[in-house]
C-alpha cells in the first residue's frame, strides 16, 4: 500500500488476478490526481469495484498528449500493445493496461504498481539478484523499439517483481531505441525468452484466422508498418540472440536519465 502527500492510502490490486483487466475497464473513477513532471496529462485516480474493492490506476487520456514531430497522436495505444506483445510473449513486464473512457475523454488505464521510487534502474543495477529480469527488460525494449527507457520507469514491486510502465514510445518504424540500460550489452539471451520470441513471430506473421484472432489485440495497436518492422527486429534477434552494444552515444540515452 502507498500514500499520497497527505497519507491517505492507495490501494492496489493483484497485477495477476484474472480479473484486473476488467475490474481496470469498468470500475468507478475516484479523484483524480495529476501526476507532475510528466510530458502528458497522467493521472493516478482511485479505483473501486464490487469484487476487486478499492485500487489504483494511472490514467493517461489521448487528449493530454503532447503532439510530436515524429509518433502520431493516441501514444496510449502503445501502451496498451506494450502490454498485450509482454502477454503474448509469456514475460510479465508491463502491469495490465487497458483502454477505457474518463473524465477527460479516452485514454490508457494502467494498475499501479506499488514501489520505492528510490529503488530505479541504476539501484537496481547493482544488485546481482536483478539481473535476469533486467536483462529481460532490455530484450523487451529492444523488441519494442522503446524511445524512452529512464530509470525511474522500472519499478519494483513489493514481491521483488520488476515492472516497466511509460511504454508510450514505442514501436516506431524507424531506429529509436533510447535506454539507459546498457550495462547488459554483449549478454545472450537465454535459450527459453529465444523461443518465446520465434513463437510470437511466427504467430505475428502468419495469416490464418487462429493466430490472427490470438494476436488481434496487439495488432489493432500499431500501424502495419510498425509491426513488420518489429518483425524484422525479432528475426534479427533470433538470427544473433546477443543484446547489443551502444550504438551513438549522444543518441541512444534518454534525457533526463531518470
Amino acid at each position: 500500500m502507498t500514500t499520497d502527500e497527505d497519507d491517505t492510502p492507495y490501494d492496489t490490486w493483484d497485477p495477476h488476478d484474472p480479473g484486473v483487466e476488467d475490474a481496470l475497464r469498468e470500475a468507478e473513477l475516484g479523484t483524480l490526481q495529476l501526476i507532475y513532471n510528466s510530458s502528458n496529462y497522467v493521472f493516478l485516480t482511485r479505483l473501486d469495484h464490487p469484487v476487486l474493492g478499492p485500487g489504483t490506476g494511472v490514467y493517461k487520456p489521448r487528449r493530454g498528449e503532447q503532439p510530436l514531430h515524429d509518433f502520431p497522436d493516441g501514444l496510449y495505444e502503445r501502451e496498451i500493445a506494450a502490454f498485450e506483445l509482454s502477454r503474448l510473449l509469456g514475460w510479465d513486464l508491463v502491469p495490465p493496461t487497458v483502454e477505457r473512457d474518463g473524465p477527460h475523454g479516452v485514454g490508457s488505464m494502467q494498475l499501479f504498481i506499488e514501489h520505492d521510487p528510490n529503488e530505479h534502474y541504476f539501484a537496481l543495477r547493482e544488485r546481482d539478484d536483478f539481473d535476469e529480469q533486467l536483462v529481460q527488460m532490455a530484450v523487451f525494449d529492444l523488441i519494442t523499439n522503446n524511445a524512452d527507457r529512464k530509470a525511474s520507469h522500472i519499478l519494483l514491486d513489493p514481491t521483488q517483481h520488476i515492472w516497466g510502465i511509460d511504454q508510450g514510445l514505442c514501436f516506431h518504424a524507424q531506429q529509436k531505441l533510447r535506454t539507459v540500460v546498457w550495462d547488459y550489452a554483449g549478454t545472450g539471451i537465454p535459450a527459453a525468452w529465444v523461443e518465446d520470441i520465434r513463437r510470437v513471430t511466427a504467430l505475428l506473421e502468419a495469416d490464418d484466422e487462429a493466430s490472427v484472432e490470438a494476436t488481434l489485440a496487439f495488432r489493432a495497436r500499431i500501424a502495419d508498418r510498425e509491426l513488420a518492422s518489429m518483425l524484422r527486429r525479432c528475426r534479427a534477434l533470433l538470427d544473433e540472440p546477443v543484446l547489443p552494444e551502444m550504438y551513438e552515444d549522444y543518441r541512444c540515452v534518454p534525457w533526463p536519465m531518470i
